[in-house]
């Protein structure tokens, strides 16, 4: 039996499943942005012409689906999976979205990391002879997110120093069999881990750990160094996770600092745009892979590159009851590797 396992965490795909389509949407301060206009839509309304957020959040997933088989010229039965999570209370954000389109549901989630841990199922799916085209998604919405996990936006709370701001943004990736690609060739699966940090507003130090866990085994298993890529992107840690990595690393002896970029601080202009930390949720590592990186990839900007979104696996009880908050980081390779048929 062919084996596809290269160490304790990293899949390196015999047949890498083809990006065949890309999508992203964002909201008014995602198109105030460096990236405005890497975004297929952007939408000046946070309810996206729906009563309620949590309603405004599905419309982005449908929309957003929507958009990535319109540029694949594919209607929604030629898909034989979908991946998809975000970072609602039972994933209503992804289940009312696709209630409509009668595809087999895969419902995920990996918090902030969901875009990362769809993609490497979808890739798996493929790889293995699962499915012949499978689609990996998600979201996030600043204001649902903030009901859910700390305090509703018009309550008005102050934010800490170390607070993100999660994006009100949605990505989504068809990958399939054949195609020009970019092609998931590896993908390594992040193991939970804890390092005891309590501050539901520190997500950057709770993450940061799980980030360099997962990509300290890529690095190992496939034998590479981060000089081996074009660009290697974690997900959502903003400026102090970012830091927080790059130390790590470099008590190593490994130097990340030449092609190390996180999609918190790709996001938004932190100098212009108050996010403190920068940007997190699940939809801003989704929007940054489903624009800027794929688009950069398919016009020869990079030709490998690491995607590593990170999640803080804790909730609205779990914080309450004094807990602390586990991370998780899952990464794939992209890489340009020529078009199969």
């Amino acid at each position: 039996m062919e084996t596809k396992r290269i160490g304790a965490q990293t899949l390196r795909f015999s047949r890498p499943p083809r990006v065949e389509s890309f999508a992203n949407i964002g909201a008014k301060l995602e198109g105030q942005g460096p990236l405005a206009d890497y975004f297929d839509e952007l939408s000046e309304d946070s309810f996206f012409g729906e009563k309620t957020w949590e309603k405004g959040e599905a419309c982005m997933q449908k929309r957003v689906l929507s958009r990535a088989l319109e540029k694949a010229t594919r209607r929604p039965e030629e898909l034989d999976l979908i991946f998809a999570g975000d970072l609602l209370n039972q994933c209503i954000g992804t289940s009312f979205a696709l209630r409509e389109f009668g595809v087999p549901l895969c419902g995920v989630y990996g918090a902030c990391s969901t875009m990362g841990e769809s993609l490497a199922l979808a890739a798996m799916s493929i790889d293995g002879g699962f499915a012949r085209r499978a689609a990996a998604m998600t979201s996030s919405h600043f204001c649902t997110a903030e009901r859910q996990y700390r305090m509703p936006v018009p309550y008005g709370s102050q934010r800490t120093p170390t607070a993100q701001w999660t994006a009100t943004a949605a990505g989504c990736c068809i990958l399939s069999n054949e195609g020009r690609g970019p092609a998931v060739t590896h993908a390594a699966i992040g193991r939970i881990v804890d390092r005891g940090i309590t501050d539901a507003n520190n997500m950057g130090a709770a993450m940061a750990p799980a980030a360099y866990d997962t990509l300290r085994a890529l690095f190992s298993d496939t034998r590479t160094s981060p000089a081996d890529y074009d660009l290697i992107v974690t997900g959502d840690l903003g400026r102090l996770g970012h830091e927080v990595v790059t130390d790590l690393f470099t008590r190593d002896g490994v130097d990340m600092t030449k092609n190390y970029k996180d999609c918190g601080l790709l996001l938004y202009d932190l100098e212009r745009q108050d996010m403190h930390m920068g940007g997190s949720g699940c939809g801003c590592s989704a929007a940054v892979l489903n624009g800027y990186l794929l688009r950069g990839m398919r016009e020869g900007k990079w030709n490998r590159i690491v995607f590593a979104p990170t999640g803080a696996l804790l909730s609205p009880t779990s914080t309450m009851q004094g807990e602390s908050i586990p991370g998780v980081c899952h990464a794939v390779i992209l890489e340009n590797i020529g078009e199969e048929s």
